[in-house]
């Protein structure tokens, strides 16, 4: 069992950054694949970023690449997210997720527990 909660969402403005954080509980925290998805109003779900149990070979979505680094620390039970140079168009609610040690994809339907969100907004 894994329960997760984000935090470090925020209002920011475009150009900006932030660095969001998903707290882990459970003492199967690194045994999971962990991943951070996003959700604008009226559009699906959207994969962000994954980052394996060792934290080795994260991987991203191409609106995220060279600009947000997905890291963990597992001592700290901890996954973050940074994110630079931030754009009115990643206004979302964002999530993190734990799906399998063997799953390193972006499927959200691969992912077995999820945080209750956190939203970040850009502003122009």
């Amino acid at each position: 069992q894994v329960q997760l909660v984000e935090s470090g969402g925020g209002l920011v403005q475009a150009g900006g950054s932030l660095r969001l954080s998903c707290a882990a509980s459970g003492r199967a925290f690194r045994r999971y694949t962990m991943g951070w998805f996003r959700q604008a109003p009226g559009k699906e779900r959207e994969f962000v970023a994954v980052i394996s149990w060792s934290g080795g070979n994260p991987s991203y979505a191409d609106s995220a690449k060279g600009r947000f680094t997905v890291s963990r620390d597992n001592a700290k039970n901890t996954v973050y997210l940074q994110m630079n140079s931030l754009k009115p168009e990643d206004t979302a609610v964002y999530y993190c997720a734990a799906a399998a040690p063997y799953y390193s994809g972006s499927a959200p339907g691969a992912y077995d527990y999820w945080g209750q969100g956190t939203q970040v907004t850009v502003s122009s």
